[in-house]
């Protein structure tokens, strides 16, 4: 497992924030000409929230200098006006740090702004510039600003950068090593998709001894992540396939998907330590995701139970209801703005959920890697059966169905669950 050298990130809990969306921040670019705005500190208001659920590590969404939504990057070594200065991610860090918060920055470095200053030198410069030689242009560049280039997914407002230029490299391995002596304790790379494998491994490497305990995780979607990983040098990916099943799985009430994409789950986990989440700020919450509410507790259940890195997306653990939607502003009732005090937003059965669920996790540390399986199997029950290295073991009795059944020898009431370990 490539993050055997890095411990923490087995116990580590995240709590997911899309930074701009959070403070309340305009994300139409209409305000980029005003003064800074001093509005972190509204997530240090929410870290005692955080740990009180029990969670550790903060993930934190782009906080850069950007045009919009904070994934047209303008400048990666300075904090979005939006959000505040320097200051204020200095004072969230160290907050973070006083109540042993982890902090995981995004790295947007597939693509850049088209303010950005590398794509404007590009521009003057022209196609044929030395400036214009860092940005891609294969066989579907589109002419923007008068500049063929390649964009990311459609979207002219993101240039994509040339990712076999060595200043490219230099650029991204000398973000990354700022923010780590700034005090964050690594990266999630966004879109590492879309990038080569070989240029993570080009810019991570030369950090390595420098910052040892460094965690990279690479967003991938589709593919051979265990390749990715090994190819890339990252210490971890998201486990979209994961994520996938856990919620058809309970929308469908169809547990044999689960357990199928569990044994592939199994086989990620002997290579690395996966990402795990229910939600993210790009998805449907899962509260809208599943239409019977009844089931929400076993994706909670499940997502603390099974092996991985946890990631919960603020605001789930308050049950809170949005719908992605593919248009232009489809992603801003995935992102609302929290309220400056946490207690108007009062705590429910979802945080009840989230309780005891990191709790039976923070009490099996183990099951960060543990081996699943499965044990009477249908289409609305199930008996997961967690095993760790050390002979450990831990069973999930999840029933999705309208009637009590007995699982594991314990009785489980419709639509209910019961957790228990060989120790209990």
């Amino acid at each position: 497992m490539n993050s055997a050298h890095q411990p923490w990130p087995q116990t580590a809990l995240w709590w997911h924030v899309y930074p701009l969306g959070f403070v309340g921040a305009d994300t139409t670019g209409n305000d980029l000409a005003g003064p800074v705005e001093h509005r972190l500190e509204r997530i240090t208001a929410w870290l005692d929230e955080l740990v009180a659920i029990g969670l550790n590590g903060l993930l934190l969404g782009p906080v850069f200098a950007s045009q919009t939504h904070g994934y047209d990057t303008v400048d990666h070594f300075r904090i979005d006006p939006r959000l505040g200065d320097d200051s204020d991610v200095d004072a969230l860090i160290a907050a973070c740090r006083e109540r042993g918060i982890r902090v995981l920055l995004d790295g947007v470095f597939n693509h850049v702004g088209r303010d950005h200053p590398w794509w404007r030198e590009a521009v003057e410069g022209g196609p044929d510039s030395a400036a214009a030689a860092r940005f891609a242009r294969g066989a579907d560049a589109r002419e923007v600003d008068g500049l063929p280039v390649d964009v990311f997914e459609g979207h002219d407002a993101l240039v994509v950068l040339n990712h076999q230029h060595p200043e490219v490299v230099e650029l991204v391995s000398g973000v990354m090593a700022h923010w780590l002596d700034r005090g964050v304790d690594g990266w999630r790379l966004d879109a590492a998709y879309a990038v080569p494998p070989l240029f993570w491994r080009s810019t991570i490497e030369p950090l390595r001894e420098r910052f040892p305990d460094a965690w990279f995780v690479g967003e991938v979607i589709h593919g051979d992540y265990a390749q990715y990983v090994e190819e890339s040098g990252l210490d971890s990916v998201t486990q979209y396939e994961l994520w996938k099943a856990l919620r058809s799985s309970l929308q469908e009430r169809n547990l044999f998907e689960l357990d199928w994409s569990l044994q592939r789950h199994n086989s990620f986990v002997e290579h690395f330590l996966p990402m795990t989440f229910l939600g993210n700020h790009d998805v449907t919450r899962i509260a809208s995701a599943v239409d019977d509410e009844r089931n929400h507790a076993a994706a909670i259940a499940l997502l603390c139970f099974v092996s991985g890195a946890p990631s919960v997306y603020a605001g789930d653990e308050r049950g809170l209801e949005a719908i992605k939607e593919e248009r232009a502003g489809g992603d801003d009732a995935i992102r609302p703005e929290f309220p400056a005090d946490p207690g108007d937003w009062p705590e429910n059965a979802y945080s009840a959920a989230y309780r005891d669920a990191i709790a039976f996790r923070r009490q099996h540390p183990w099951l960060a890697t543990a081996r699943i399986r499965t044990e009477q199997l249908e289409n609305t029950a199930a008996l997961f059966i967690a095993e760790g290295g050390d002979g450990q073991r831990a069973t999930l009795a999840v029933n999705l169905g309208d009637e009590t059944l007995q699982l594991g020898g314990a009785e489980v009431a419709a639509h209910g669950i019961a957790r228990w370990s060989d120790a209990e």
